[in-house]
């Protein structure tokens, strides 16, 4: 199933009453009102960062997170690691909703000590007792959180394999073993979580990881030059966060930003060598990795959607970007000309303006021992292939047909001519991505 969202107005019009009806069907059903925990993506923020600004990373200048309390819903945004694994985002997780300090796990943390991580960093807690909070942490998201108590998590990116690691270690626990008593590795979770919704979820990895790596083999210098120039990451910065006091990338009370900002980018976090990071479990073999450990649990309803803004190429007509890719070659795919322009420039079939390296719409790798990579990988979001986008390989899947299936990703289709951005409601009117939420609210209030 493909949806268009853009310059559409009769199918905005459709998708609206579609969403009326299932929240009436779902109202009338009156079937759970459960919380819902809202996980952002690689390189995202919460609701306390970018402060001043007005911008969310639910809806842009619009408000997600708003508009479905405003179905008398009870919504949380979380903030965890935008840089971080998939294992470190689910601890960040399980505390800053249930409460506690974060334990990333005795052996875990030691398979990484190379690159400085640390099992138990100062004061990344959260207080499950506002009234008990003496060190004044944030408050935890919903302390009640158990079997009797459980909860809808819907996800964007890289949050989709964050939410699906988390279902993984809540019911079964570390595949390493005894992590050191930490309460999540204890695993027998059972029916905490309700539901798990993954957006444009890189769930068998996007090939923009490597395309980067290709283009810029010293992605871990480039990285660092971002911190860099843009003066983001301080543990206490109002403006944005990177979260990685687990590697010891804390500002230090006594410590300029400066020092702190020299410090974090010369980091051994930012190597490739570091499986311990976003940068390796987004790409192909990285989830592949992921895949192998974290399955599809029986008890939970998974759904998924995905978006594409590219087209196959042709000699005209097609609403790409002539300006970036004037030849076309109808074997390869190409940025829609209303893709965020951020995107356009390793989405087409070649990075722009590199010579000669293949963009995501044509990029395909066959080296032994990895992923292979096909044509079937070319239509893309700009940020993450489409095909990657349904659900993990060779794990249960199936299109949504009105009817939900527990333990089977549950598909609700392809938003065609939408972005990364685009179904987060970045440069979009309120209806137009409300209306997204609004579906997949209907089903998940209504199960």
């Amino acid at each position: 199933m493909k949806l268009t969202l853009k310059r559409s107005a009769t199918l905005l019009a459709r998708l609206s009453l579609a969403a009326a009806a299932g929240l009436a069907g779902s109202q009338a059903q009156a079937a759970n009102n459960l919380p819902l925990v809202m996980v952002h993506g690689f390189l995202g923020f919460g609701p306390n960062d970018l402060q001043g600004s007005g911008f969310r990373y639910w809806g842009g200048n619009n408000d997600i997170v708003a508009h479905l309390r405003a179905g008398n819903h009870q919504v949380f945004a979380a903030a965890v690691g935008p840089v971080s694994s998939n294992w470190d985002r689910a601890v960040e997780l399980y505390y800053q909703i249930k409460g506690g300090c974060a334990d990333y796990g005795a052996k875990h943390t030691a398979s990484y000590a190379a690159f400085g991580a640390i099992q138990k960093p100062a004061g990344k807690c959260w207080a499950a007792d506002p009234n008990n909070n003496p060190q004044h942490y944030p408050p935890a998201l919903y302390p009640a959180w158990d079997a009797a108590h459980p909860i809808h998590l819907v996800s964007h990116s890289q949050g989709g394999q964050t939410v699906r690691t988390l279902v993984q270690l809540l019911e079964h626990g570390s595949p390493n073993g005894n992590e050191g008593g930490g309460a999540l590795y204890a695993g027998g979770k059972t029916g905490w979580v309700k539901s798990a919704s993954t957006i444009s979820t890189p769930h068998n990895g996007t090939t923009l990881r490597d395309v980067i790596v290709d283009f810029v083999p010293a992605v871990s210098e480039l990285a660092g030059k971002i911190v860099e120039v843009a003066g983001l990451g301080g543990s206490n910065n109002a403006l944005y966060q990177f979260r990685l006091e687990q590697f010891g990338l804390a500002q230090g009370p006594s410590e300029s930003l400066a020092d702190f900002l020299e410090r974090v980018k010369g980091a051994p976090f930012w190597s490739l060598a570091n499986h311990d990071a976003a940068q390796w479990d987004l790409g192909p073999d990285g989830a592949r990795d992921l895949n192998n450990w974290v399955k599809t649990s029986p008890n939970v309803y998974y759904y998924s959607i995905g978006s594409r803004a590219t087209e196959t190429g042709s000699a005209c007509c097609n609403g790409t970007d002539r300006i970036i890719a004037p030849l076309q070659s109808g074997n390869y795919q190409y940025a829609r000309d209303d893709m965020i322009f951020l995107l356009k420039n390793t989405a087409g079939e070649w990075v722009v303006p590199a010579l000669l390296r293949p963009g995501m719409g044509s990029y395909t790798q066959s080296a032994a021992g990895r992923v292979p990579v096909d044509n079937s990988w070319f239509a893309n979001d700009g940020v993450v292939n489409t095909v990657s986008m349904k659900g993990p390989a060779s794990q249960p899947q199936r299109n949504y047909d009105g009817s939900s299936v527990r333990g089977s990703w549950n598909h609700l289709g392809v938003y065609a001519g939408s972005d990364h951005f685009d179904v987060i409601g970045w440069q979009q009117p309120a209806g137009t991505v409300y209306a997204i939420y609004d579906r997949l609210a209907g089903i998940i209030f209504g199960l």
